[in-house]
């Protein structure tokens, strides 16, 4: 074996054995960006597809912000938290579809042109999204933000959570919490 070959095999053992011990630094980091490229065709493999690589590098965020103890399997911890990240994202992609799906067909979308509407039309309208402000309002600041980035600026949720400091679940959750509450005050108001 070469000089150059040992001592690569030999930062490697090391970095696993770091990893093994739960010593930060080089630890899990280490085996994660030694096995990135296996990683990433597994993920692939899996369904993941073109967000293989996000997957991976937000992986690797969770383990250099996250602290973590000793692991018996550190590769094999990886492989699982790879899998529950493409999981996860699959969900949110899921429920971010159906949420997405329920509100068109709240709001009666039809994708047919729509005529200019009349100074009374408009007034309403006005009136109504008063109305809407005023309940947004009630769900807090945070809330109202992540609805009105999200919905009217059409910024991305996950530039939204990094936007406020979030994480994109928390982002998914005040959206459903807006949908639900402007949902409500629409049908109260169709009572009426």
């Amino acid at each position: 074996m070469q000089a150059g070959a040992r001592a690569d095999l030999a930062r490697r053992m090391d970095r696993t054995r770091q990893a093994m011990t739960g010593e930060r630094g080089q630890g899990m980091d280490a085996v994660l960006l030694a096995h990135r490229p296996q990683l990433i065709r597994f993920l692939e493999a899996h369904g993941a597809g073109d967000a293989a690589e996000d997957l991976v590098q937000e992986l690797w965020m969770r383990v250099t912000q996250r602290p973590t103890g000793p692991v018996a399997n550190p590769l094999a911890y990886l492989y699982r938290a790879a899998n529950n990240l493409m999981v996860d994202r699959y969900r949110a992609e899921r429920q971010a579809r159906v949420r997405d799906q329920a509100w068109t067909e709240a709001r009666g979308a039809t994708g047919e042109q729509v005529p200019e509407p009349s100074a009374e039309e408009t007034m309403v309208a006005r009136e109504e999204l008063r109305r809407m402000d005023a309940v947004l309002a009630t769900l807090g600041e945070r809330v109202s933000r992540c609805f009105r980035r999200f919905r009217l600026d059409g910024i991305p949720q996950k530039q939204i959570a990094l936007e406020l400091g979030v994480s994109l679940s928390t982002v998914e959750s005040d959206l459903r919490r807006a949908y639900a509450a402007l949902l409500a005050a629409r049908r109260q108001s169709d009572d009426a």
